[in-house]
């Protein structure tokens, strides 16, 4: 069902015209542009409500209050809102945004992606306070009323003094580590003082017996005073709360939320797990981890992001490692090595969604699961349209996070020039999850630019990884001859550095859109991609060289190192290299090939090289023979079993071992199996490997 369009030029500051819109979407009737929508205007948002069909909002400032009031007249329909103010109208140049801002109203058309699988999160609010006693104690006072707590002191207690009443359990410790995730954090510490907390009853016998005093309130030995009178431990008795050999016991515990107010976190990821907190010196940090703390009791649950296929995954064969992209992006932690088993394992619920390990996968193994590809491919390809068909020409796609991304435009709306109008922004969960399929897919859809918004909260790590794969992606199209200045990583933090960055881009001229669609399948999709584009260039060239770590590339075979030994087939995890059924030969089919090493590390004669490069050629997706050899056929009966050059190796470097100093033995390398048992047995006199040895 259509969704109806409701307009408003916010106090006529901004140009709107709705019939232009209503050509542009294919609408049965020009919208009517409102002006003050959320006050003057807004019975007739009432009036939409009341019809009970879906309706598109073109305004997210007043989204709290048009909710609200949609709830109230028990709204049948569903509702959207969509920002045209601070992405088009508020601009220098908002006279000529009606292709823009047409394109963004028709996002909201398109259909929900299909749910993916969810990771589930259960806690029971268990949590534990660690850190220095004049932090942790008093947030644990404050704290204990609504859910259990346990703390955990770390550093110097000396000058701090335990509460009166205990009302929830204390433990001192150093070296502290931290792993899991919400509703299942493991912690281990190392008891690092005499007097076990929780052993202890508080009855200060051992205070007032030490002649040092060295112990102190907090209930804790200061071991640089302490001359090992050991009184302490007398006054102790059977308690036996104090031990002088305990130090260095390791403990640990299972907790559903950490709150870490030691000065550097413990657990130092970019992107921590859910449930942990780590304000450091932030006062407002403290107090909205405390917030937050609040309402993480019970069951959650958030959408898996990715999916992986361990079949096409290039990690490891045979205990060799070949492609860790995906563990070295990962900002939480949450990939790791099963080398023995030829895969990676991810743990769904420490990944926090940003994609990273699906832009930087060769094969495709690790896809993005929110959104797939074809769910952003089908988003990218409706606003490219929309624009084109509006009248709009070489559109820059800008590809900003919510958050402070989503907050900078809108900074730069109010305070500048806006965005020009040519510039479409598109928000996604992550900018992390923009790979090579994306940006190239972008300029064959008919983008004349990709550009991405870093606006300061994403690791560099994922920077990096960005403009690796955005230097891939130019020296395809420059390869191509098909424009140097396509994509562009823009890092700003205030609306000037936005505002330069914007407003000086070149415009290069979009290419002819691409008709199909961009599939899950990431090397289908570049496939496609890179045949429209080679359609596109100017000059069609055979191949375009990259640079090392690309995805795609040669491997080149040494053919006199080369034995035919076939291992790097057996490595192969991409079915790049293929042995010949009925004939000594190695064949290569170069598309396959995603450049990740096992076979040259796996070649025991070091006969393998990669060149990267991407061949255009029809010849880059059929087999090719690299090297081959001629079939050895056995000099006793004559039947083939091995290729020439394998035999002559083994001869060559055999022939000054003492087990083949006879003739006899020697030939014997040249027979089929079958043959040499037989041969073994019919002759004596043979040299065997005990010949020479000692004699008892």
């Amino acid at each position: 069902m259509a969704k109806d369009k409701l307009i408003c030029n916010c106090n006529r500051t901004m140009p709107l015209d709705g019939k232009a819109l209503a050509h542009a979407l294919k609408l049965d009737a020009v919208p009517r542009v409102n002006t003050e929508l959320c006050r003057r205007h807004l019975a007739a948002f009432e009036a939409a409500v009341k019809t009970g069909g879906d309706l598109v909002v073109a305004c997210t400032q007043e989204a709290a209050l048009f909710t609200e009031l949609h709830g109230e007249l028990k709204g049948a329909g569903t509702i959207q809102f969509v920002n045209i103010r601070e992405t088009a109208g508020w601009s220098a140049e908002s006279g000529r945004a009606t292709p823009k801002i047409a394109a963004l109203l028709a996002l909201a058309g398109l259909p929900e992606p299909d749910p993916v699988p969810v990771v589930s999160y259960r806690s029971e609010g268990q949590l534990l306070i660690v850190g220095p006693a004049a932090r942790a104690l008093p947030w644990a006072e404050q704290l204990t009323a609504e859910r259990t707590v346990a703390v955990l002191l770390t550093g110097s207690t000396m000058g701090e003094e335990l509460p009166a009443e205990r009302r929830y359990p204390v433990w001192s410790g150093r070296a502290v580590a931290i792993r899991g995730y919400l509703g299942a954090f493991e912690i281990e510490w190392e008891q690092a003082n005499p007097i076990d907390l929780e052993t202890c009853t508080r009855c200060n016998a051992c205070i007032r017996v030490c002649p040092e005093q060295a112990i102190d309130y907090s209930y804790q030995i200061d071991l640089d005073k302490c001359k090992a009178h050991r009184k302490c431990v007398t006054a102790c008795g059977d308690i036996k709360a104090i031990d002088f050999e305990r130090a260095g016991t390791r403990r640990s515990e299972r907790f559903d939320l950490v709150l870490d107010l030691n000065d550097g976190p413990l657990i130092d990821t970019p992107q921590p797990p859910q449930g942990y907190f780590a304000p450091g010196g932030d006062a407002l940090a403290l107090a909205r981890a405390v917030r937050e703390l609040a309402q993480m009791s019970g069951e959650f649950e958030k959408p898996k992001f990715f999916e992986y296929k361990e079949k096409i995954c290039a990690h490891g064969r045979s205990e060799i490692t070949g492609c860790t992209s995906c563990i070295d992006v990962c900002s939480t932690r949450a990939i790791t090595s099963e080398l023995s088993e030829k895969r990676i394992r991810v743990e769904p619920h420490l990944c926090m969604g940003c994609g990273g390990c699906a832009t930087v996968c060769p094969s495709g193994a690790m896809t993005y699961a929110y959104p797939r590809v074809s769910d952003m491919g089908l988003r990218l390809k409706t606003v490219l349209q929309v624009y084109r068909e509006a009248g709009g020409e070489n559109a820059c796609l800008l590809l900003h996070s919510g958050g402070e991304g989503r907050e900078l435009i809108a900074r730069l709306a109010r305070r500048g020039k806006g965005l020009p109008a040519r510039v479409i922004p598109l928000e996604v969960l992550h900018i992390a999850s923009l790979g090579l399929d994306l940006m190239l897919g972008s300029i064959a859809f008919g983008a004349a630019q990709f550009a991405i918004l870093s606006a300061g909260a994403e690791p560099s790590g994922y920077l990096r990884a960005l403009e690796r794969q955005m230097g891939y992606a130019r020296e395809i199209l420059t390869g191509l001859a098909l424009g140097e200045d396509r994509f562009r990583l823009i890092e700003a933090r205030d609306p000037a550095a936005l505002e330069r960055a914007l407003w000086t881009l070149e415009t290069p001229r979009a290419l002819v859109p691409a008709a199909f669609n961009l599939s899950n399948e990431k090397r289908v999709t570049l496939d496609f991609i890179f045949d429209h584009l080679l359609r596109q260039a100017p000059v069609r060239k055979p191949e375009v060289p990259l640079s090392a770590g690309a995805p795609y590339g040669q491997v080149v075979v040494d053919k006199q190192k080369c034995t035919l030994c076939l291992a790097c087939v057996g490595a192969c995890p991409e079915g790049a290299l293929l042995d010949a059924k009925d004939k000594p030969q190695l064949k290569f089919i170069e598309r396959n090939c995603v450049q990740c090493g096992l076979c040259e590390k796996t070649c025991p004669e070091d006969a393998i090289s990669l060149v990267p490069r991407l061949l255009l050629a029809a010849e880059a997706t059929q087999p090719v023979v690299v090297n081959e050899d001629k079939v050895f056929a056995c000099v006793r009966c004559g039947k083939p079993f091995a290729n020439q050059r394998i035999i002559d190796n083994m001869v060559g470097r055999l022939a000054t071992h003492s087990m083949f100093r006879e003739p006899t033995a020697l030939k014997r390398l040249q027979m089929c199996q079958d043959c040499r048992v037989i041969d073994m047995f019919e002759k004596d006199g043979d040299g065997t490997i005990f010949d020479g040895a000692p004699r008892g």
